[in-house]
């Protein structure tokens, strides 16, 4: 039996039941068993929680554990100690490993895996087609029944319309969101950064933004035609914005995703020949940002995910066509949340609990968290967001180093991760 734990004075956010305040919250065997302003209460153990916030446990909806298959990159065991570390109560794993998770018998493997190593929750997705190669759709309905909550192609889009569609029936004949990974292949022709005034002065070719347009444009009318609630992964486009605000005025069943790293930087910001700042899609243009903090603020994004993506030094250290796209997040996305967001006002604490919490448990059809409701799981992150300091990837427990964050000075640090009651992560004082 766990032990109880009483979480005390804390500042409350958790828009699932309406509370903003200073409570105290307790946690019995695992679960929610009581939230009051009094302290009725008698534990185990005590947190003082004065001055932080105290969230239902963080929900990453976009995440790389590299595992099976690239573990050099990241496992389920540091890929879960970062998630701790960063707050992140529940992680969904992208299934483009090696081999891809396209089949039963491949998400067994993690779930038996996180069963054994994870300090969090490990929710794996299944691949769109087999072997990602968009020639057949895999076993998708083996999968759920192995416990997937979504697909996705994560890493490329199927361009075989026909097949995305059929992907998608299924997904509204099984009620799981399609997870969506915007990117037309044929436009991309060896593009690494944005297209714009800067890759054209360094001589690099680019990405331009018709590249994820063109095909959020296609699968918003094939996900209505079929009834599957479609998911919008990192998107970095202004016409990403527009596009799915038009979508949710007419009713469709959308929902999208933003980037850390996409609202706190533009292609400006990036050190010529640092492939720290290559990812994928690439950061935008000052325009883009803009409209995609303004989506942000109006609710039209409703999630905030990181796209940890880990790579190694080697990964990194070549020329900027020929190093590996991707920037990890799990570490960072609490303090560029609160210091990019929150702190200047462009959304509420309790609006970083519903992105980053309430809403993907909602998508994701996670009815046991998400909220401090009773009888809920207890996943609990608690934040002092007046801490302030630089980011330091010698400290991140991650294998994956790259981010163009290192030494930024932030706001906002998680002092206790708590996932099913227990204590998982604690910063040191």
């Amino acid at each position: 039996m766990s032990e109880t734990i009483l979480i005390r004075g804390g500042r409350v956010i958790d828009p699932g039941t309406g509370r903003d305040g200073v409570y105290n919250l307790l946690i019995r065997d695992g679960k929610i068993a009581g939230c009051s302003r009094s302290i009725p209460y008698t534990a185990d153990r005590v947190i003082d929680a004065a001055g932080c916030y105290v969230m239902p446990g963080l929900i990453d909806m976009h995440v790389h554990l590299r595992d099976p298959g690239q573990t050099e990159k990241e496992d389920i065991s540091s890929g879960t100690r970062a998630a701790a570390r960063g707050g992140i109560t529940t992680v969904v794993a992208m299934p483009n490993t090696k081999p891809v998770i396209d089949r039963p018998d491949r998400v067994d493997y993690v779930v038996n895996k996180a069963a054994h190593e994870a300090l969090v929750h490990v929710l794996q997705t299944g691949a769109v087609t087999m072997d990602q190669k968009g020639l057949e759709l895999s076993d998708i309905e083996g999968m759920v029944k192995r416990g997937i909550p979504a697909i996705s192609e994560d890493g490329k889009s199927v361009m075989n319309s026909y097949l995305c569609r059929e992907a998608l029936r299924i997904c509204a004949r099984l009620n799981i969101p399609f997870l969506d990974h915007c990117e037309d292949r044929n436009l991309v022709h060896g593009g690494c950064v944005n297209e714009d005034e800067y890759s054209r002065a360094e001589g690099l070719p680019g990405i331009g933004n018709d590249t994820e347009d063109a095909i959020i444009a296609r699968d918003i009318m094939l996900a209505h035609e079929t009834g599957a609630h479609l998911h919008l992964c990192h998107c970095s486009t202004a016409g990403s914005y527009h596009m799915l605000r038009a979508a949710k005025r007419k009713g469709y069943d959308v929902s999208g995703e933003v980037c850390p790293h996409h609202f706190t930087l533009c292609s400006k910001d990036r050190v010529p020949g640092d492939t720290s700042y290559k990812m994928n899609p690439p950061l935008r243009t000052r325009l883009d940002r803009d409209a995609l903090l303004e989506g942000l603020a109006t609710g039209v994004f409703e999630v905030i995910s990181t796209d940890h993506a880990p790579h190694t030094a080697e990964d990194k250290n070549k020329p900027m066509r020929e190093a590996a796209f991707g920037i990890t997040g799990l570490e960072t996305s609490v303090p560029l949340v609160i210091s990019e967001l929150v702190r200047p006002g462009i959304i509420t604490p309790s609006q970083m609990a519903e992105k980053m919490s309430l809403n993907p448990a909602k998508i994701l059809h996670l009815h046991d968290r998400g909220s401090f409701a009773e009888g809920k799981i207890a996943d609990v992150t608690i934040i002092d967001p007046d801490i302030r300091y630089r980011i330091d990837v010698r400290t991140f427990h991650s294998k994956g180093k790259n981010t163009p964050f290192n030494g930024r000075e932030v706001y906002g640090k998680v002092l206790y991760t708590i996932c099913r009651g227990s204590v998982v992560y604690q910063e040191k004082k």
